[in-house]
């Protein structure tokens, strides 16, 4: 039986480049789905359904047996969902409602084996607290970083964790938008050799 491919559902150039770190061979393919929260949705429910959804849309354009890897994640405070912010105004303004608090950042993952049809789902949280950091440190970091495209506006890998005070989690990969850890032990139960 040949190895199946492997795809990642996303266009992230950070979920990419954190697959990379497993050195497998893989492709990216955008999935198109509307990542509208359904009404009353809890958080914890919708980043696993757009996980899903992502690897499902993806896994239905494959031709051959394909892994496909859906993820999808907000960060949350005081029960206000936190997306990805897409202009320079929306994340000034999370940042701004963050500032001081305990964030929980829920990232959905999907392993979805198109062959046997058999997917894995899981949530990773990780809590981030950020300190009581300025309007004008704000704005730095907004100008600098443009995190636009990030859950609650935050790059942990680069600029953003100078807002921090302190974070707490299993695995830091989730942070950043694909949790590694949880990922690998879906791909050995798969039969994936890592490393």
């Amino acid at each position: 039986m040949a190895t199946p491919e492997l795809v990642l559902a996303s266009s992230s150039p950070y979920r990419q480049k954190l697959l990379e770190q497993l050195e497998l061979p893989f492709r990216c393919e955008s999935p198109a789905i509307d990542e509208t929260p359904l009404t009353g949705e809890l958080p914890t429910a919708l980043v696993q359904r757009l996980a899903v959804a992502k690897a499902a849309a993806v896994g239905q354009q494959c031709t051959t047996a394909s892994l496909v890897i859906g993820s999808d994640q907000v960060a949350v405070v005081n029960n206000v969902i936190f997306g990805k912010p897409g202009t320079t105004e929306r994340a000034i303004s999370q940042l701004q409602q963050m500032r001081g608090h305990c964030l929980e950042f829920m990232t959905g993952l999907c392993l979805l084996n198109t062959e046997t049809g058999r997917e894995h789902v899981r949530l990773v949280v990780f809590e981030v607290r950020f300190r009581d950091y300025s309007d004008a440190e704000i704005r730095r970091y907004v100008e600098r970083e443009q995190p636009l495209n990030c859950a609650g506006s935050f790059r942990s890998e680069a600029l953003g964790i100078t807002l921090v005070e302190s974070m707490s989690g299993s695995d830091p990969s989730a942070l950043i938008g694909l949790p590694l850890i949880e990922l690998g032990h879906l791909l050995r139960a798969e039969g994936i050799t890592l490393p």
